[in-house]
């Protein structure tokens, strides 16, 4: 972000402009410019795929009120987050466009100083999980490896047959134990003890978790793909729409992206504070609802989005139609707030759907790769972007051949968007039925009893906190 301020305040990084136009970016100009944005983008990576998982770990698992505060950590960090690209959205464009790009871009810059600050001085403070294994990874690959490896032999009927070690072992280390489950069973052929160097259950059940994950993971690429509108098609239908406010303001195409950021602020402390509460007393389960059940939710309003968006574009159509609005950049008298659902419902949608994946990633992890959990969340996002690029040109392409009328062209006002919305309808319900059928044999992470009831001991050790096994007086464990 230094850079970045650096680019637009000196002179010499910048191109030279009047009070009307600017002159072309020297070479050396836009080096600078694209060197500051990879490095913001570096910093991103170490911070997006940790930041939310670090701040769950400041929560004792094994206390009862830490852990019921828990269950609300990421519907407020996702609040926050909305809640300062708000800030940005509405606040820092108007000074970056009305004071200067200067200002706009030293005020998150000076914000970050800030937070930096505030980070260094909590540090001794914060909670650090012990390493329980050198390589998690590494592990993981290892289950797929001998698995394979030991294809030739029978498995067990009895998972209790299968390796794995005392309970006292996983005490003394503090890791925790995870208990058999019946999927990914080919997997389990990498417990069987007659096998050479054979691994754990816990093991196995880790890369089961992972491959689970991932399956779930691919059932959120079309959800992005939906979310992913917001900057492309509802924008560039936005600009066809009659914008004007009043006599003097004309209402930004893009601004109404404000709406999901609003939606979605006012709906997280009722869905948190009213609705949680309500299911809660009813199912018995801490979060109200089980996380898949959230997310199934939240899948269904893309659904939802999906026809609506498809039902204001017919509309446009009729009005097109009857007003003769064929010429391209001509305005369709329709006021663009006909628009405001489709980002409404998104926004709402995104509190079931996006904070329920961020928790769901996390909460699923194996216990040592819980940040690959939000690497999860963010790849299916960026994943979901290339996907939206790549179907936007495959249906132009396709329904541009052999002369025909596409469906996305340059001008919407004689186009049949209509139709890609019925689309995007069509692959979203195809998907939700998917994923009802694969959260419906997913086998939730279930820990073992002697590790959960522990009670865990942190002591201070080369200056991290670590997890230690309790004292003998402390340390009986229901059996």
């Amino acid at each position: 972000m230094g850079l970045l301020t650096m680019a637009v305040s000196i002179k010499s990084l910048r191109p030279t402009c009047n009070s009307e136009t600017c002159g072309y970016a020297t070479p050396s100009q836009v080096a600078f410019f694209y060197a500051s944005l990879y490095v913001m983008a570096v910093g991103a990576g170490g911070t997006k795929p940790n930041i939310s998982t670090f701040g769950a770990d400041q929560f004792d698992d094994f206390d009862r009120h830490e852990r019921k505060l828990k269950a609300s950590f990421f519907n407020w960090w996702m609040f926050s987050s909305f809640f300062g690209a708000l800030i940005a959205t509405l606040g820092l464009v108007y000074v970056q466009e009305n004071v200067s790009w200067g200002v706009g871009y030293g005020i998150p810059t000076t914000g970050l100083v800030v937070s930096l600050l505030i980070f260094y001085a909590g540090a001794p403070n914060y909670r650090h999980k012990a390493r329980k294994a050198e390589s998690p990874a590494r592990e993981i690959v290892k289950v797929w490896t001998t698995a394979f490896a030991n294809r030739r032999f029978e498995l067990p009927d009895d998972p209790v047959e299968l390796f794995e070690l005392e309970p006292r072992h996983y005490l003394l280390t503090g890791k925790r134990r995870l208990h058999h489950s019946s999927s990914f069973r080919f997997l389990d052929r990498a417990a069987i003890k007659e096998g050479a160097y054979p691994c754990t259950v816990t093991q196995v059940q880790e890369a089961k978790l992972v491959a689970g994950m991932t399956l779930i993971w691919f059932a959120t690429l079309v959800p992005s793909i939906i979310a992913a509108q917001v900057n492309t098609l509802f924008v560039k239908q936005g600009t066809t729409l009659d914008r004007q406010l009043g006599q003097a303001f004309r209402i930004p195409a893009a601004s109404l992206g404000s709406f999901i950021t609003i939606s979605m602020l006012l709906a997280v402390p009722f869905y948190d504070r009213y609705f949680v509460p309500f299911m809660r007393r009813r199912t018995g389960n801490p979060r109200g609802i089980t996380i898949l059940q959230r997310l199934g939710v939240g899948f269904g309003f893309q659904v939802l989005d999906a026809l609506v968006a498809y039902a204001v574009e017919l509309r446009r159509m009729h009005v097109i139609r009857k007003r003769a609005v064929a010429v391209p950049g001509d305005t369709v008298p329709m006021s663009i707030f006909w628009l405001l659902p489709q980002y409404v419902l998104l926004g709402v949608g995104d509190v079931f759907n996006a904070i329920g994946l961020l928790e769901f990633f996390y909460d699923q992890s194996p216990e040592s790769m819980q940040s690959l959990g939000t690497t999860f969340f963010t790849s299916s996002i960026g994943v979901g972007n290339f996907l939206n690029s790549l179907l936007v040109t495959v249906v132009d392409r396709v329904t541009r051949a052999g002369g025909g009328k596409s469906w996305i062209g340059n001008n919407l006002n004689d186009s049949h968007l209509d139709y890609y919305y019925a689309f995007l309808m069509a692959i979203s319900a195809i998907n939700l039925a998917l994923f009802l059928w694969a959260s419906s044999e997913y086998e939730y992470k279930e820990e073992a009893l002697e590790v959960t009831e522990a009670k865990v001991v942190c002591v201070q050790m080369e200056g991290m906190l670590v997890d230690s096994p309790p004292a003998s007086s402390e340390g009986r464990v229901r059996q």
